[in-house]
């Protein structure tokens, strides 16, 4: 538990490139059916070392983490696709645990006195959490709301899942190709709200980090 606990920013970050970026390098299927839900696993377990270094509220995040982990575990091992409300809440323990989690690694960089390897890893690793965070918002969006979004294919709900991650994290880097269109008011409001935060956690966040650098490195 102290060796994860030492390299906690560096697994979180090498799992969540695992996540996202492991269809490139193995079979479509392999890591769909099986390596995708096993990254995610990887990537919550992971995160936990993350938050259970907050001492306030230790309990809640256990069971936080418990729920989200046995939801996940039962999910890949039985499937939920005709199950909506079960669905539902694997949605709502996803996103309330990476949001808990993408807070708690910007609380630990914004406070931290020395910036270490280990720091650089904890701000990638919040702005990737970030990304994820907005995916969450704008498939909320869509599903209570669909065509909210304009150029996803609705006939796949995997490809689907797929394109608002996709416009996530487009949207967060504030590129947007504009393949994929808000359409409706609130789907606007999100859009813009996911860029503000991208840009405020590079400007706000980074610079802090990068000020305190070059203050430790002139001292």
């Amino acid at each position: 538990m102290n060796l994860l606990h030492k390299y906690r920013f560096e697994a979180f970050l090498l799992s969540f490139c695992l996540l996202l970026f492991g269809s490139l390098f193995f079979p479509h299927r392999l890591f769909e059916n099986l390596l995708e839900p096993a990254f995610l696993i990887l990537n919550i377990s992971t995160g936990f070392a993350i938050i259970y270094a907050l001492k306030k509220w230790r309990r809640f995040y256990t069971i936080l983490f418990l729920s989200t982990l046995v939801f996940e575990l039962v999910d890949c091992f039985f499937g939920f696709k005709d199950h909506t409300y079960l669905q539902l809440i694997l949605f709502a323990l996803l996103a309330i645990y990476y949001l808990v989690l993408t807070l708690s690694i910007i609380r630990e960089v914004w406070h931290t006195q020395e910036v270490t390897r280990n720091v650089i890893f904890g701000v990638m690793g919040g702005f990737t959490a970030l990304g994820l965070i907005s995916f969450f918002i704008f498939l909320g969006i869509e599903m209570a709301e669909p065509g909210s979004f304009s150029g996803l294919d609705t006939s796949n709900p995997t490809t689907e899942s797929q394109s608002l991650l996709y416009m996530a994290y487009i949207t967060l880097m504030s590129i947007g190709y504009g393949d994929i269109i808000p359409n409706t008011q609130i789907a606007q409001k999100a859009t813009v709200l996911v860029g503000l935060l991208g840009q405020g956690y590079l400007v706000i966040i980074t610079g802090v980090v990068v000020g305190k650098y070059i203050n430790q490195q002139t001292k």
